[in-house]
């Protein structure tokens, strides 16, 4: 990756910032979450403060990750951004693009942070702000206002002063899959409003899943489907704090919390994991400040498609990073059972296998952020749907694949291991540290570390919460086939075949096949004009540092 990637000829440069937004530590954070006290169960036990609970501390520790990697010299440049409408620099992960380089930073960002612990969980922020505020300038063109672009700016602006972690509400519960929103038998099914007043809105209903929910500031409630005109008042976005009186929370733990510590190092998933929550609204007011829309369905499609296209662009960046988890540890593995993978094609192979599924998707990722797209309405940089999509869908389709490549080059010792009470008893330790142990410039206690780490990550509870967020994170494989579907050019490869072929068939626009057809790589006027920057110059990657 080169250190700068603009067109040919120009200047372009990243802007400078006027001044900083208060951008917390973890220890900050960490504080910040004590001045809120939400309604959060785990495992039926009414949490008293989320911020101490232990089921909760994995989760609290990756968040804290985004916050102390902005104040890292080294990753500044990627984890921080100079937000144009402000002036301000801010945390990447609550800003919004100006250029397909901020696509591309906010890509190797997610990607350094998903290595650092697993799945990081803020960028979800990043990608729902993007979305909002394409639809809030959509609003207002067709309205002939500024009313929503306005209200959204203002509130940007204050998150990103106050560096919030944001929660994204989008998925309902959704009831009889069959039926839409105003077809259900119990509304509250899907949230929705029950009452406009001249202060704000009343919402009630349930939201599913929303990643990292005990553990943050505030929610932003968005529309997880197209709506129609009887869907209404299912079409609410809006943001309200984790503790607005009314919500409930419903979570899982985040990650492995409370088991032992194996060998003198906490289990990965015991430091970092991800908790996700079920949200109850009960008649919950929010006033209109903190409202983007309420009732505008025929948004409800570009507010979902637009959310979607930008959090598939991260997700790649996520997996990417827990990608490079599995090739490092692979190769530690091959390294402690004796064998060099570079002598050996039967571990060569598969450590080929899965590097090349890993940077594979990645640079799908590449691809979506260079030829990414001005939006018409916002002005904002959104990635190209049709390589963010075909990213995420191969990685959605092939991490059980990278599983199972792990697990071939690291051997049947990841789950035969005795567990880690073992390492302490004296009547066996001395014999199993003698007996398992493969090279012997690679002592026992190390050989197991890296065994047990590839068991957390592909072979335990946690291990199989990873396939799952891979394959239905961002969607379902169905969704991301009809999204490409969707945009992919059919209808220039049909054109370019027929005049190959002489047929003489002029470009019909009532014809399905041809329907689709885009001038250009990826868009009706071209990714570029002559002489157009591309790019803002970019730091070296530190993913790929070692071979710029």
């Amino acid at each position: 990756m080169n250190e700068a990637t603009t067109d040919p000829g120009t200047t372009a440069s990243a802007p400078s910032p006027t001044h900083s937004a208060h951008l917390m530590r973890a220890a900050d954070y960490r504080e910040s979450l004590r001045r809120y006290r939400p309604v959060v169960y785990v495992d039926g036990q009414l949490i008293d403060s989320v911020v101490d609970a232990p089921s909760l501390q994995p989760g609290v520790n990756a968040l804290g990750v985004t916050y102390d990697f902005a104040h890292d010299p080294a990753m500044a440049p990627l984890m921080t951004a100079v937000q144009g409408s402000s002036g301000k620099l801010v945390n990447r992960m609550l800003h919004v693009n100006e250029s397909s380089g901020d696509l591309l930073n906010k890509l190797e960002a997610v990607r350094l942070l998903c290595q650092e612990t697993g799945c990081a969980q803020r960028y979800l922020a990043h990608d729902a702000l993007n979305a909002i505020g394409q639809v809030s300038a959509r609003i207002d063109d067709a309205r002939g206002s500024t009313e929503h672009r306005a209200r959204f700016a203002n509130y940007l602006h204050r998150v990103q002063d106050e560096d919030l972690s944001l929660g994204i509400a989008m998925t309902d519960a959704k009831g009889d899959r069959s039926r839409k929103p105003h077809q259900q038998a119990n509304p509250d099914t899907y949230v929705n409003v029950v009452e406009r007043n001249a202060r704000g809105i009343v919402i009630s209903g349930t939201k599913a899943i929303v990643t990292g929910a005990p553990y943050m500031h505030e929610f932003l409630v968005m529309p997880g489907r197209n709506m129609g005109v009887e869907d209404a008042d299912f079409a609410v976005c809006c943001a309200v704090p984790v503790d607005a009186k009314g919500i409930t929370i419903v979570a899982r733990p985040a990650g492995r919390p409370g088991e032992k510590v194996e060998h003198g190092s906490p289990l990965f998933s015991r430091r970092y994991g991800q908790s996700t929550g079920v949200v109850i609204f009960d008649q919950v007011f929010v006033p209109w400040e903190r409202v983007f829309y309420a009732g505008e369905w025929e948004h409800s499609a570009s507010l979902t498609h637009n959310y979607a296209t930008h959090h598939r662009h991260s997700c790649i960046g996520a997996r990417a990073g827990f990608g490079d988890l599995l090739i490092g540890a692979g190769a530690l593995m091959c390294e402690a059972n004796g064998f060099d993978p570079g002598e050996k094609a039967s571990l060569r192979d598969p450590m080929v296998e899965l590097i090349k599924i890993t940077e594979g998707f990645f640079a799908c990722g590449v691809a979506a952020s260079v030829y990414g797209t001005r939006d018409e309405y916002s002005g904002s940089f959104m990635p190209e749907p049709v390589f963010a999509n075909i990213g995420k869908l191969l990685l959605a389709t092939q991490i059980y694949d990278m599983h199972r490549l792990a697990h071939e080059v690291s051997g049947g010792l990841i789950v035969a291991l005795p567990g880690p009470d073992e390492d302490h008893n004296p009547a066996t330790a001395a014999t199993l540290a003698e007996v398992l142990r493969a090279n012997p410039a690679v002592p026992y206690d190390k050989r197991i570390e890296v065994a047990r780490f590839v068991e957390d990550l592909t072979a335990s509870y946690q291990g199989g919460w990873y396939s799952v967020i891979s394959l239905h994170g961002g969607g379902s494989p169905a969704a991301m086939k009809q999204e490409i579907w969707r945009n992919y050019p059919v209808g220039n490869k049909v054109e370019l075949v027929e005049r190959l072929l002489d047929r003489g068939v002029l470009h019909d626009e009532t014809r399905a096949i041809t329907r689709n057809r885009q001038p250009g790589r990826c868009c009706d006027t071209g990714c570029t004009q002559p002489g157009q920057a591309v790019m803002v110059p970019l730091p070296v990657s530190p993913t790929l540092k070692a071979t710029t």
